[in-house]
């Protein structure tokens, strides 16, 4: 055997998180740095910013090892995940769940540089990225479950802000929820063939010939309750461009899926980051058109 062509177990496990594909890291970031932002009032400062940027990649990257883990018998009959170091067998259950628990770890120390409110939130936060995997099982929404999960980091970043969760958080938590669940519908559009076949439930199926209208009145709804909730916080000029530019790319997206092709959804799927960083940046730069 060529050793050339055998990759090492760093290549496996760099492959496990997925750090070639930073997509699903910048789809938590977004609305975490976000939040840090409305509930420092501008910037946060530079320790919370570093601890909530690396935290982010850490935990989406410790999420994929626990999916692998979770979806290793179903993977190797999706055509876009058959190949991946668990379901194939390059990585071990136990090595992946390893990688994973390093990673949490590491992500959990960064946690204990801020308060105790934010330490406490994170164990929640644990709680439903671990439960996640295992909702396509029995719930035909677990889109809804990643929801939770890839929004969690705006309640802890108003913890860590401010020493407590205000209902302010847990708004912005259910718009960015709307707008998971339309990017990962998307996502599930592309596998929704192999998915009926091997029993996986997901939105696309649940959906059913109305899946696209759902994606696009989900978009709808994001923005909106953003918009309103962002609004009455004194955002204006900002606001409006960053809503705007996101709007733009929400257009673009519907002409990509509205014919259900696997590589258009795929792309809306994986451009769905630039959404969230034009409703970050429109924050951002909002006291400076003021």
């Amino acid at each position: 055997m060529n050793t050339a062509l055998v990759p090492s177990r760093l290549d496996l496990y760099l492959q496990l998180i997925r750090w070639d594909k930073p997509v699903g890291s910048l789809l938590l970031l977004w609305p975490t740095l976000a939040a840090l932002w409305i509930a420092a009032k501008g910037f946060p400062g530079w320790h919370l910013l570093l601890v909530f940027t690396a935290g982010t990649f850490l935990m989406r990257s410790a999420g994929c090892a626990v999916n692998d883990v979770a979806d290793r018998d179903f993977d190797r009959h999706v055509q876009r995940t058959a190949q991946r170091p668990v379901t194939t067998g390059a990585v071990s259950v136990r090595e992946a769940l390893m990688v994973g628990a390093v990673l949490a770890l590491a992500a959990f120390v960064l946690v204990l540089t801020t308060n105790a409110a934010t330490i406490a939130w994170s164990f929640a936060a644990l709680a439903v990225a671990i439960v996640y995997p295992f909702t396509k099982r029995f719930f035909s929404m677990p889109q809804a479950v990643l929801g939770v999960a890839f929004s969690f980091g705006i309640p802890m970043a108003f913890a860590a802000v401010t020493g407590s969760v205000p209902p302010l958080a847990w708004a912005l938590l259910v718009g960015n929820l709307f707008w998971v669940v339309a990017y990962d519908t998307e996502y599930a559009m592309v596998d929704r063939d192999d998915d009926l076949r091997i029993g996986i439930r997901t939105s696309a199926i649940t959906f059913g010939r109305f899946d696209v209208c759902a994606v696009m009145g989900l978009y709808g709804l994001y923005l909106a309750t953003w918009g309103v909730l962002c609004w009455q916080q004194g955002y204006r000029a900002g606001l409006l461009l960053g809503l705007t530019a996101a709007l733009a790319q929400i257009v673009w997206h519907y002409t990509l899926i509205r014919d259900r092709s696997r590589e258009g959804c795929f792309l809306a799927f994986r451009q769905n980051h630039w959404v969230g960083l034009a409703v970050f940046l429109g924050l951002v730069i909002d006291p400076w058109l003021r």
